[in-house]
């Protein structure tokens, strides 16, 4: 290679990098939303490549979690225990249901029982978290884990831009989607993406329900546990829902500091946002390309009938 091609390959690679903090500080002004964030890390990603991938990755979990237990800052405990009262028993029941569904469908399409197992986890629970926490106790290698995490990370890419639109087309309440989203969306991230779109009552609601569900992480993991005999050590506990809840008994039990509160849940919605373009370019080729054809069609099936199926008993019952 001449010295003229490394210079133009240096310069190319400079430009990249500055395209990329460009648009991730763009993220952090009010011009941008969450559907937009992740849109333009999902084109930044297929166009060009992150040049930060390692370093994205590690950044955006550890900015959802900040977010999240931000947000709650800006909600009341008693009223949220309240919410999620309702949506209890809907979630135990729709989790039992999707994880059946999926056991059918990956029957039916002849999809590697592993495979069919992560995906349907991922859909029944919380998307990459309960693939990440299944896996292992499952000795899921790494095609098996790319295939599942791709299908789910491609499908809540979808949500997140989707669920919106259908909500305000159907006339949904604040307390519909926030329910639906909820159920629906694989991702914590893109629940909370969608809901903050639609609305500060859905924002709370959602986030609630999507935290609770994501508590059944732990049962899930030690079911697997139980009928795999895999290593119960290498079960992953989501432990920031407790700081969660704790951000909002603070909120709830000293509103003297309710200028400091606000301030932090609006830098949480920043940062979310700023996740979400971070999650974005996630999406790379090789992510699409490891995602199989019948694994996809799977999971797609799968979350089809489950949104379709929510948003059904969403409209009659809530």
């Amino acid at each position: 290679m001449g010295i003229n091609e490394c210079k133009t390959l240096n310069v190319t690679a400079v430009l990249k990098k500055i395209l990329f903090i460009i648009l991730f500080l763009f993220c952090l002004t009010p011009y941008v939303d969450t559907p937009l964030a992740l849109v333009m890390g999902i084109l930044l990603a297929l166009v060009i490549g992150n040049p930060f991938q390692s370093l994205s990755q590690k950044i955006s979990k550890w900015l959802l979690k900040a977010a999240i237990v931000g947000l709650g800052f800006g909600m009341n405990f008693y009223a949220v225990v309240e919410s999620g009262k309702e949506g209890f028993l809907f979630t135990v029941f729709s989790i039992i249901i999707t994880l059946l569904l999926g056991w059918i469908l990956g029957k039916w399409l002849k999809v590697p029982y592993i495979t069919a197992f992560l995906v349907s986890s991922g859909t029944a629970i919380c998307g990459g978290s309960a693939i990440a926490a299944v896996g292992p106790v499952l000795n899921a290698d790494e095609k098996q884990l790319s295939v599942a995490l791709g299908t789910v990370f491609i499908l809540n890419a979808v949500a997140l831009l989707v669920f919106p639109v259908v909500g305000h087309a159907l006339n949904l309440t604040q307390h519909q989607f926030g329910v639906w989203s909820a159920i629906a969306i694989h991702d914590t991230s893109s629940v909370v993406g969608a809901a903050q779109k639609y609305g500060e009552e859905a924002l709370q609601l959602a986030t609630t329900i999507k935290l609770g569900r994501a508590l059944w992480i732990i049962p899930l993991s030690v079911f697997t546990v139980l009928i795999h005999k895999g290593d119960s050590k290498k079960i992953n506990i989501p432990y920031f829902i407790g700081f969660f809840v704790l951000a909002m008994l603070i909120s709830t039990f000293f509103p003297q500091g309710e200028l400091v509160y606000s301030y932090l849940v609006f830098f949480s919605k920043r940062a979310l946002v700023v996740t979400l373009f971070l999650i974005g370019t996630g999406l790379s080729l090789e992510t699409i390309r490891s995602v199989g054809g019948k694994a996809f069609l799977m999971g797609l099936l799968l979350w089809i009938v489950v949104s379709l199926g929510v948003l059904g008993v969403v409209l009659y019952a809530f």
